[in-house]
């Protein structure tokens, strides 16, 4: 018999940042290892992963960690992580190991220790096992992973549609489900992100119609924005595409790579001969493929409205459909790329929230997971509380005892004895790694303070000079401000800083010793009360004091 902790990282009251954690006695098995997307009140952060201290300080326990599908919040913190854990080994299915590759290569990270899985198919690590079960979802290969342990099956659901109309390599396998649900299931981890809506999600998660109905009716060049790895979607775009005789350009050569490959094996079925050159982007009817970069939402076409991508230019004849939902955490950012491309006059169509799902997960793809799997406990995961809370009560209307639906949020530890649940209050620490361009150190929240300081009052620099011999003054104090005040029209305050400036540097020179310390103290002090007495203001105030 085993003792078993389970918690997450990140992914529980948040959109992204999935990170879960399985300790069977020594041995440590990680479940995702997500990013989220940076909001706007994140002040130049690009995106957020979770602080995986835990996993450093444990890093020999580590078994693997096993991603479900391609998407960056399930494996978008691995070139970060994997800096820093370059021996552990990651496991993914054939589709997303080829994503996970890819985006380490461009970071010249290692990836001898991505482990390709295959479907359906047990592998060991000692007294426990991991069986991957492939799953429905906008990716090709998606899975769901069951740990064996002896005290039962722990099972995380990763994102998942119940659709039998998705085939091949979208196809979930749903009598492989309900055996593992035969056999005993101790704890279910089940995604929470759709758990307020109604119904199934199918058949709203397919967009074929409304591409469809685009491509007939427009005549002109039509731009389609879509997540990297929504290949479900891309795949509906193509089947519309194959009926016309509109050709395909992919911009940007990250997504090109996916989408050749994927024809090659299999996972998307599209004549490559339609997919012409980036010379053929302006070509009357044509179709444009564009998707964002990793860590930042909207990234391509925000650069083709700044009027800096030098093969495509928006005008009032474009039509741009954005075919992939909006997520909660970019609502915002969202809101003003659709204003900016309907300010350039051009046929904006956007994917309704309310029309249109992801692949996930609502109400009646839970409860039919649940039933499936029939799970002595469940801990309902990924999402915002409020979400894990409607989670909750689905598992209720089935009849499940309310001790024994675990709602938790990061780092609180559920904690299993002998297959039974210990009430220990433990709680893991956890917190955000904020990534700020190619940086893979934390941007901490002193940073964003200066950030926030200088966004909201702006700077200002005072410099002056002294003679290393006599220690006078031999030029300035010199004010110069950014994003403070206009200068020509504040002459006076300018000036008056300056003789306020000068006054504290002789009260703390001598012949024989200039404090430094006192003098940029006292500047700071003066001029920031002298500030907020003219203007309201908190301005940052640099002072940089030199001798020669």
């Amino acid at each position: 018999m085993s003792k078993i902790k389970m918690f997450a990282l990140g992914g529980q009251n948040e959109t992204g940042k999935n990170m879960y954690v399985v300790e069977v006695d020594n041995d440590i098995f990680v479940f995702e290892a997500g990013l989220k997307y940076s909001e706007d009140a994140s002040l130049g952060i690009d995106y957020i992963i979770p602080n995986y201290d835990y996993l450093k300080e444990n890093k020999e326990r580590i078994v693997g960690i096993f991603i479900t599908h391609g998407h960056e919040e399930q494996m978008g913190a691995l070139a970060d992580i994997l800096v820093d854990l370059p021996d552990v080994k990651v496991y993914a299915t054939k589709f997303t190991v080829s994503i996970i590759k890819k985006m380490l290569e461009e970071e010249n990270i290692n990836t001898d220790n991505i482990v390709e899985l295959q479907l359906h198919r047990n592998i060991a690590f000692g007294k426990n096992s991991i069986f991957p079960i492939r799953v429905s979802h906008s990716t090709p290969d998606s899975v769901m992973y069951v740990l064996y342990t002896e005290d039962g099956a722990i099972v995380f659901s990763g994102n998942y549609v119940i659709d039998p109309s998705m085939m091949d390599s979208f196809n979930c396998d749903i009598g492989k489900i309900a055996y593992v649900g035969k056999q005993g299931v101790l704890c279910l981890l089940n995604e929470s992100v759709y758990a307020d809506k109604k119904g199934f999600t199918s058949p709203s998660h397919r967009a074929r119609d409304i591409i469809r109905e685009t491509i007939n009716k427009v005549e002109g060049r039509i731009l389609f924005n879509i997540m990297q790895a929504q290949i479900f979607r891309i795949q509906e775009l193509f089947d519309e595409v194959m009926k016309t005789n509109r050709n395909i350009v992919v911009m940007g050569k990250k997504l090109e790579d996916i989408i050749l490959e994927s024809i090659d094996n299999g996972y998307i079925s599209f004549d490559k001969s339609r997919i012409k050159n980036i010379k053929c982007v302006n070509e009357p009817g044509i179709i444009v493929l564009i998707s964002n970069e990793r860590e930042i939402p909207y990234s391509n076409i925000k650069r083709i409205l700044r009027g800096t991508d030098k093969f495509i230019t928006l005008t009032p004849e474009d039509t741009v459909v954005f075919a992939s939902p909006v997520y909660d955490n970019i609502e915002v950012i969202s809101t003003k790329v659709f204003d900016e491309v309907a300010q350039r006059g051009c046929n904006l169509i956007i994917l309704s929230k309310k029309q249109y799902r992801s692949p996930h997960a609502s109400s009646e793809d839970i409860l039919m997971m649940i039933n499936m799997l029939h799970p002595k406990y469940y801990f309902p995961v990924t999402g915002e509380y409020r979400y894990q809370v409607e989670n909750a009560r689905l598992a209720y209307k089935l009849g499940m005892k309310e001790e024994n639906v675990l709602l938790k949020l990061n780092g609180d530890v559920v904690t299993f004895v002998d297959g039974n649940l210990v009430d220990t209050n433990e709680h893991v620490k956890t917190d955000e790694i904020l990534i700020d361009g190619k940086q893979a150190g934390d941007i901490g929240d002193l940073v964003l303070k200066d950030r926030e300081l200088l966004g909201e009052n702006g700077i200002v620099i005072v410099a002056t000079t002294l003679d290393k011999s006599t220690k006078k003054v031999l030029s300035g104090p010199e004010i110069l401000t950014r994003g403070f005040i206009y200068v020509k029209d504040n002459t006076d305050l300018i000036e008056e800083s300056s003789k306020l400036s000068l006054e504290v540097i002789n009260s703390f020179i001598n012949p024989n010793y200039v404090d430094f310390n006192k003098i940029k103290l006292g500047i700071r002090d003066k001029l920031g009360k002298y500030f907020y007495q003219q203007t309201g203001c908190k301005p940052m105030i640099i002072i940089v004091v030199q001798e020669v």
